[in-house]
């Protein structure tokens, strides 16, 4: 039988129900004749006299009695197999096909999808992934596999909703489609209509197969809306597959025009990121260009700008001033944490994973791109942007490329000193974070009098801070995390407008003059988290624990709402903290080290804590158990 049904599949037609049913209970008679099977060679064992009789007569006659009750059920199944036709033709769904592309490297996305589609209890399914990657191209291809592959659907709708869409429109396409189109119909509001597209059937017939959803958009938080049982993500095509396509569509006579081209052709396809409208675009564009100049130009044009046709979907959602709109620190970050959020659900950030961890996040190489467009765009409002960051430089930039700088950025390179007297009064941020820095020279912070923002963090061989950092008046935030500084210049006493400063890990800081962090009286963040699991601070540190002086100058802060305070050694200094209302408010991060009072820690003591986030305890051996009543 299944000889028969197998070549009907293969015609995309469809089994009777019958011969289906007949085909399920088969399956069934031969697992237990074979079961049967198993067991005789050890019925035979028991026979004795040449068959004539068996060493336990109860089991042989037993057994014999199954397997004449076997033959019969086989036998009259058989019989009852006998069907003129046992398959039928399977009407395809009622579908509009619409024209498609199809690129490279689908054909696996659309089985994914479409193993979704065949899942009676997945309903509504949503489709997201970065702009441009091929949701829609998905989608199209989707649509008309329904006119070729047998499915359980009567009808197929595409309905485009945009932003402005109008609901009621929307529901008179749809209800046309599956035959509500009458004048009562019509007359319906549009929580009527919504409700008239729920599954109704009398209980004494079979329901009908009801409608499944599926959809695509860039932006997660607007189909979460949605419920979607099911969220795939779209990614980019790999390498291979991504200079197949670029290459598919340039042709291979404009590859091939020059010994040079390939190789350029190779480099503009790496530039697009995997992207396939890049991709698609950039080819097209490129399919006519047959001299290495212009592929060279076209190189370089792409280091300097964005793709094409892209602008309008994601350069806005790019485009963020983060600093100038607020007066306090924590609501920027605030503010920053929702930007992020926004930019992750677009899928023009993605999670750090494997990278970075849950708390980092990376950028689509052409997202950057983009970024990088924007900041050169508003270079005609004043807002010059200079980005080398990871370009491998050993010497701080040429004076030319500080004139008229506002925004800079040359951190994660290879340089050791700053030894120029750069002359740039537009400077408000530079970022100098993950270099070799040794040396900062004091002429260096002669000629920066607007700079807000400056980060030297995880610079391990600078040991000391230059004098002349005393002229940096304008400065707000100074990170100096993962630093080798041994002392706090007294001359930073001049930074009367700083609102973060961040001493993290800075295992070698032996002096911070007195009163210098109260002078600070406009400062918001203050951090020195100081774990050994980053290294070992020196036994001199003043980051080491129970500075009753920083403490007590920290009390005087009015401004605070971020604070990360030195490692707590005792329950009396700890019970000493938490009573100060300040305090209460704004530790973000508590660091409890060799804590040997009491072998209980009962979390009630932080309860008024109401910001903390991290608690770590180090060196708490004594510590049996920890009491967590208030969660």
């Amino acid at each position: 039988m299944q000889r028969e049904v197998d070549p009907s599949e293969q015609r995309l037609l469809k089994p009777f129900e019958r011969v289906q049913l007949w085909l399920s209970k088969a399956e069934t008679m031969i697992t237990e004749a074979e079961k049967l099977n198993a067991d005789g060679p050890q019925q035979m064992n028991n026979l004795c006299l040449g068959g004539c009789a068996s060493k336990n007569c109860l089991s042989s006659y037993k057994f014999g009695k199954k397997v004449a009750k076997m033959l019969k059920k086989i036998n009259d199944h058989r019989s009852n197999g006998a069907f003129e036709k046992v398959a039928e033709s399977q009407p395809a769904a009622s579908v509009v096909v619409r024209p498609e592309e199809r690129p490279i490297s689908q054909e696996s996305m659309i089985e994914k999808v479409w193993s979704c589609i065949k899942d009676k209890d997945v309903g509504v399914i949503g489709l997201y992934g970065l702009g441009g990657v091929g949701k829609t191209t998905l989608l199209t291809q989707i649509n008309n596999k329904f006119s070729t592959t047998p499915n359980d659907f009567d009808v197929i709708i595409w309905a485009l909703v945009s932003k402005h869409s109008d609901v009621g429109k929307i529901q008179d396409r749809i209800g046309g489609n599956i035959g509500f189109s009458d004048a009562f119909w019509k007359s319906k509001s549009v929580d009527e209509k919504a409700g008239g597209f729920e599954p109704s059937w009398d209980t004494k017939t079979k329901p009908r197969k009801w409608f499944q959803t599926y959809f695509h958009y860039s932006i997660l938080e607007v189909y979460g809306e949605m419920e979607p049982r099911k969220k795939i993500k779209v990614e980019c095509l790999g390498p291979e597959k991504a200079w197949e396509l670029f290459q598919d569509k340039v042709g291979d006579e404009t590859i091939n025009s020059h010994r040079d081209i390939r190789k350029l052709a190779e480099e503009v396809a790496e530039r697009c990121g995997g992207l396939p409208l890049a991709l698609i675009t950039i080819s097209r564009g490129m399919a006519c260009k047959t001299t290495p100049g212009e592929w060279k130009y076209a190189i370089e044009k792409l280091k300097r700008s964005s793709l094409p046709k892209m602008e309008n979907e994601l350069f806005p959602l790019l485009n963020f001033r983060l600093l100038n709109e607020f007066d306090r620190i924590c609501e920027v970050q605030m503010h920053g944490n929702y930007i992020i959020s926004s930019l992750l659900s677009a899928c023009l950030l993605e999670n750090g994973g494997e990278i970075g961890g849950e708390d980092c996040v990376k950028m689509h190489d052409v997202v950057r791109d983009m970024a990088l467009w924007i900041a050169c765009e508003l270079e005609t409002k004043e807002e010059k942007f200079f980005v080398k960051a990871g370009a491998q430089l050993f010497e701080e930039p040429d004076v030319k490329a500080w004139e008229g700088a506002k925004r800079m950025s040359v951190m994660k390179n290879q340089i050791e000193v700053l030894k120029g007297t750069p002359k740039c009064p537009n400077l408000r941020t530079l970022l100098l974070s993950e270099n070799k820095l040794q040396v900062v020279s004091n002429g260096f912070c002669q000629f920066i009098p607007h700079l807000m923002v400056l980060n030297l963090s995880k610079n391990i061989g600078l040991g000391a801070l230059p004098e002349g950092i005393s002229q940096l008046i304008s400065l707000q935030s100074l990170d100096l995390s993962w630093t080798s500084i041994t002392e706090l210049p007294m001359e930073l006493k001049s930074l009367t407008k700083l609102k973060m400063l961040d001493l993290s890990y800075t295992y070698d800081l032996r002096k911070i003059p007195s009163h210098l962090i109260s002078s600070f009286s406009k400062l918001q963040i203050f951090r020195t988290w100081c774990t050994t699991s980053g290294g070992y601070p020196k036994e001199d540190n003043v980051l080491n624990g129970d500075n009753e002086n920083l403490v007590e100058e920290l009390k005087s802060l009015r401004h605070l709402n971020i604070l990360t305070i030195p490692p707590i050694k005792s329950l009396f200094a700890l019970a000493r903290l938490v009573s100060f209302h300040l305090f209460q408010c704004c530790t973000q991060a508590l660091h409890l080290r060799h804590l040997r009072e009491s072998n209980v820690f009962n979390d009630l003591c932080l309860e008024n804590m109401e910001w903390l986030e991290t608690l770590c305890f180090e060196g708490c051996g004594s510590i049996e158990e920890i009491k967590m009543e208030k969660l």
